[in-house]
């Protein structure tokens, strides 16, 4: 493939990354890894979508860089590796870069509290310190949730004076700072807002002048200002409604802090080679920056400096991912080996966290650890019977059947539908069929999809209690529950009208041919379901309603990022 744009850029990557000729080998002259690399991404490799700029840095060297599919559908220029990319959250490792370098000039403490910054917010965020910001333990509730349960989306607008606002209007954290770990975008925007206060410049500037200019990142930028104009910019797209075609996804939202970095591959390789050695950062920024959080009892969590602290098979990883509009992103770094996998993605039906690990596994097979054997099997005592004995017993599917939770309201129900395992997610009505995963017991994923996997555990009276989902090096577990019998409940009792003090939003909830709906301001209005006598559920939204007398007046909201925002029962004023 020929580089698009001619010599001009052909001489200055001699001179700054002789590795970008790569991405016009030849099928003959690729390694085995490179043709293997781009198996993983060739559903993309075509000119007819969007697709992502891949990077795999060893040793300080690009071992592969090349794009695969569109940066521009209307113009029909592809990806490649100077291709301008939305990194999502994967920006959250800058802007908490910005905040230890102002630790390290001595222009903050990391324990200084959100008080020592802003004025006139309320008592319960003042003492929230800048390291519970930092490490996701400061309870506040995540702005991008709040804006979506007032209604708003990402085609709308609002700014950042609308987002303080909007947290200075909250009664109440998710939780008392440092008592729990739970991702929040507004702690990362704070952020931001600290450096803006701090530097006496907006952080987008702080960090082109501190960080971007003095380590040679030349094409990335946090991008604050939605009119700006940027070189090889890649559009992030979505799929439409008909098979095969994409629409555009992006954003005018300014917002930056949890967000906002727009990169290259070739620009995330000196980030990366920051990482072991910098003539800018020094060891103590990274060791800051790599530090994971505590809470207040004590317990060490995975999750430092907008990076994720891992392992995976046996390798120590420092990660993060990223997702906003029609962009995905992973930057997956495995230290001790000296190995990067970056994937950017302009299309927001993709997995890069998962494709990154399969091109890890590509690279660093030989380097992977043997999972451990139990006690039982080292033992010198042990016996083949023994360990046939220990060998996880395999579960009929009528054993598997069955409701698991991950939240309250949140529920996968799993049946058997036609000789075949079936997921239904109670809380969006999404369902697909789950298959077996060959030479692994009781472990599933979802028919023509690798991207997720079932597992199966802790089986108490013939039946599974926990189902661990894995997708993309991360787990979250599921617990088996009693299903809830809906049938008698009486949806009518449900409606109304009602008003968020917090949110200054009017939900209202009717009932329409034997279904019940919600609609928010002037969207249209969307089907919910029932989950109990006193409960519904909406996407991944959770209404919990209580009563006086015997009839609803109000419910209390969680939705993953944000916990109990009370709804009362209230008419709107008459015009």
């Amino acid at each position: 493939m020929m580089h698009l744009f001619g010599l001009r850029l052909i001489v200055l990557s001699l001179i700054v990354f002789s590795s970008t000729s790569l991405a016009e080998k030849t099928d003959e002259q690729k390694t085995a890894e490179q043709k293997a690399v781009d198996a993983v991404f060739a559903n993309w490799d075509n000119s007819t979508s969007p697709g992502a700029g891949v990077g795999v840095f060893k040793d300080g060297k690009v071992v592969y860089a090349r794009g695969y599919g569109m940066a521009n559908l209307e113009y029909d220029i592809p990806n490649d590796e100077n291709s301008v990319f939305r990194i999502g959250s994967t920006s959250k490792q800058f802007t908490a870069a910005c905040i230890v370098l102002l630790s390290e000039q001595g222009k903050l403490s990391l324990d200084n509290g959100l008080g020592a910054f802003f004025s006139g917010l309320p008592d319960h965020m003042n003492n929230i310190t800048v390291k519970q910001l930092l490490h996701h333990t400061s309870g506040v509730r995540d702005y991008l949730t709040l804006s979506y349960l007032k209604g708003l989306g990402d085609e709308d607008y609002y700014t950042d004076e609308d987002v303080m606002k909007l947290l200075s209007a909250q009664k109440a954290l998710n939780f008392i700072p440092g008592d729990e770990h739970l991702y929040s975008n507004s702690g990362y925007w704070l952020l931001g807002q600290i450096v803006q206060q701090v530097a006496g410049m907006d952080m987008a500037a702080f960090a082109e002048k501190e960080l971007f200019k003095p380590l040679g990142m030349n094409n990335t930028h946090f991008h604050n200002n939605h009119k700006q104009v940027v070189k090889n910019r890649a559009s992030g797209y979505a799929p439409s409604s008909k098979a095969g075609v994409f629409e555009i996804s992006m954003t005018n939202l300014e917002m930056i802090g949890d967000g906002g970095i727009f990169t290259t591959i070739n620009d995330i390789k000196i980030w990366d080679d920051a990482f072991y050695q910098s003539d800018v950062l020094s060891a103590s920024f990274w060791k800051t920056m790599t530090e994971v959080g505590v809470l207040n009892n004590g317990e060490a969590l995975d999750y430092a400096s907008g990076l994720l602290i891992g392992e995976y098979k046996g390798l120590n990883t420092v990660s993060h991912g990223g997702a906003f509009v029609g962009f995905r992103a992973e930057l997956l770094r495995f230290p001790e080996q000296k190995f990067t996998v970056a994937v950017f993605a302009n299309r927001s039906d993709a997995n890069p966290t998962n494709m990154a690990y399969q091109v890890a596994d590509i690279y660093l097979a030989k380097a992977f650890k043997p999972e451990k054997e139990s006690a039982n099997d080292t033992s010198s005592e042990s016996t083949n019977a023994d360990k046939e004995a220990n060998k996880e017993k395999a579960l009929t599917q009528q054993q598997i059947v069955g409701q698991y939770e991950v939240d309250p309201g949140i529920v996968l129900e799993i049946t058997v539908v036609d000789g075949q395992l079936h997921g239904y997610q109670m809380w969006n009505q999404k369902e697909y069929d789950l298959v077996a995963v060959a030479g692994k017991s009781n472990t599933y994923q979802i028919e023509g999809d690798d991207a997720i996997i079932f597992t199966f555990t802790e089986v108490e009276d013939d039946q599974p209690q926990l189902m661990k989902v894995s997708q993309g090096g991360g787990d979250s577990m599921w617990k088996r529950i009693e299903p809830v019998d809906v049938s008698e409940v009486d949806i009518n009792e449900f409606s109304g009208i009602y008003y968020s003090e917090e949110l200054r939003v009017y939900y209202q909830l009717y009932v329409s041919e034997g279904s019940i709906y919600l609609k928010v301001s002037e969207n249209t209005p969307i089907e919910v379901s029932v989950a109990g006598p006193n409960q519904l559920t909406l996407l991944t939204t959770v209404a919990n309603f209580y009563r006086q007398d015997g009839q609803m007046i109000g419910f209390h909201l969680d939705a993953g990022r944000v916990k109990n925002i009370e709804f009362v029962k209230k008419q709107p004023p008459q015009d």
